[in-house]
């Protein structure tokens, strides 16, 4: 499994997410106002914006919020504007990372990012560095006890998915960007309850590491996505189950 899957496992063991719903809340406004400033406030007619949405009141935003962001997006109302900025470096063991950013300055979050690199093991890399080891895709998790690989395999291939994965919990769906929101909604009208569902950049290639780099890279995971300008983070680690699960214990 890729390292962002099991990053993203491992976080919802943890229940990171809930231990720092206010830092998600942010994240999620940020991508709601990027989302209509760029292709305006109606997600009907915005496919980038009605994802966002879902994804926000998914983790129960309250749709207050979620108006008022809209609303700085499209300029009805005042608020900060954020430029969408992607760094890239190397974590431990030689791992390609790709953090991405929204920011009202640039020059805080560039130092934050370099910093975070320095003290967990990494370091910044150039543009174009590791970008090429990535590519985009949709992905889709439903929890494994609520359909069967038969059911779900023909029912997402038919809405165009090209790939159904699994691991010990969950079915991973994916699909191009662009075939995302027709599978998802295939899922949704067969009234499958959907796990997570957004938008990732998959790595090409993977990077097996020991132990003692995995504890480093999961610590530099976590420190990125820890910071307030970071809407996500993508890196090409593979670690093996049993150390992964040794460190999720730990």
């Amino acid at each position: 499994m890729s390292g962002h899957s099991k990053w993203h496992n491992i976080r919802l063991r943890k229940g990171a997410q809930d231990a720092r719903r206010g830092n998600l809340f942010t994240k999620l406004a940020k991508e709601i106002i990027m989302a209509a400033r760029a292709g305006g406030g109606n997600p009907d007619n915005n496919l980038r914006l009605r994802l966002a949405v879902q994804r926000a009141r998914e983790n129960s935003m309250p749709n207050d919020n979620i108006k008022r962001s809209i609303q700085r997006g499209t300029g009805e109302i005042e608020g900060a504007m954020y430029d969408e900025v992607t760094y890239e470096g190397y974590g431990p063991g030689g791992s390609a990372v790709l953090v991405e950013c929204a920011t009202d300055n640039k020059n805080r979050t560039v130092a934050n990012i370099r910093n975070i690199f320095t003290k967990n093991g990494g370091r910044m890399g150039e543009s174009g560095s590791v970008a090429y080891r990535f590519h985009p895709v949709g992905l889709i998790t439903v929890d494994r006890t609520a359909v069967t690989e038969d059911e779900l395999f023909a029912l997402v291939t038919e809405a165009g998915a090209e790939d159904l994965r699994s691991d010990e919990t969950h079915w991973e769906v994916v699909t191009q960007p662009e075939d995302f929101g027709a599978v998802r909604q295939a899922i949704e009208e067969a009234n499958i309850p959907i796990a997570t569902a957004e938008n990732v950049m998959e790595p090409a290639d993977t990077v097996q590491l020991d132990a003692k780099d995995g504890a480093l890279m999961l610590r530099l995971m976590e420190r990125l996505e820890d910071d307030e300008d970071v809407q996500h983070v993508y890196a090409n680690y593979d670690i093996p189950d049993e150390v992964l699960e040794g460190l999720a214990n730990s």
